[in-house]
């Protein structure tokens, strides 16, 4: 990690355009120009209408889109690592160990039960298997997931909490760098809590966390920063679900 107030990721001059092969080539630009930096210990929210593509910066980051233009940097004690130019067998290593990502949907091999999910961060860098669940039913208490589904598999539970499960999953291996793309979306009060705390803990043991909140109140409560996308993004019809070029 580098110094709590140097920046941990920088983004330079990023753009983005689709290449839509099922459409006779047809490119869609939906990102241009866009920088910014994200120190240890920060929170920085993505504000802008919903649809704009804010989603689209967090798969950059997480390695699911490719960068079209620009540079998307991390910067360790020991030097820096260009994201951009990344490739693609890279990303396993780097996901693992570096870059966790709450989505907004859950998706899990079936019929893993979901305490399973929630450690497998953990299992996957060798930690000790009852270390492993002991931390992965703690936090699934700590957000109200009943005992009586931790050895179920999530496919089957309400959207509320195969998120909370999501939520437990993206927490549990304390990444340098989180990305949050709408982690309190479908919770109820009491659990937006939980996952406000589960922030506040993160930045203090020096995460750096980049965000999406629809949520006015939990944005209030988490953001050091707002950073407006409306000006770096483009109108656009709705994006490809899969585009083979898109996923190192």
């Amino acid at each position: 990690m580098t110094a709590m107030n140097q920046p941990f990721l920088s983004v330079e001059s990023l753009d983005k355009t689709f290449v839509l092969h099922g459409q006779d080539g047809l490119r869609l630009e939906v990102m241009r120009d866009l920088s910014l930096t994200l120190a240890p210990g920060e929170c920085l929210v993505l504000a802008g209408r919903s649809g704009i593509g804010k989603s689209t910066l967090l798969k950059m980051l997480h390695g699911s889109y490719r960068v079209t233009g620009g540079r998307l940097r991390l910067h360790f004690e020991d030097g820096e690592l260009d994201l951009a130019d990344l490739p693609a067998h890279a990303w396993h290593q780097l996901r693992r160990d570096v870059i966790g990502y709450v989505s907004q949907f859950l998706r899990v091999v079936p019929r893993v039960p979901a305490v399973e999910v929630v450690m497998e961060p953990l299992l996957a860098r060798g930690a000790d298997a009852a270390e492993a669940r002991g931390k992965a039913e703690a936090l699934l208490a700590r957000l109200n997931l009943p005992e009586r589904l931790w050895s179920l598999p999530p496919g089957t539970f309400s959207g509320g909490e195969q998120q909370r499960v999501n939520i437990a999953r993206g927490f549990i291996g304390e990444h340098p760098l989180l990305l949050l793309d709408e982690p309190t979306a479908s919770l109820d009060a009491a659990n937006r809590d939980v996952v406000v705390e589960l922030i506040r803990e993160a930045k203090a043991r020096g995460t750096a966390m980049l965000g999406i909140f629809h949520d006015e109140d939990v944005r209030e409560r988490v953001a050091d920063r707002l950073l407006p996308l409306d000006r770096h993004m483009r109108a656009r019809t709705r994006l490809p679900d899969t585009d083979p070029q898109e996923t190192p």
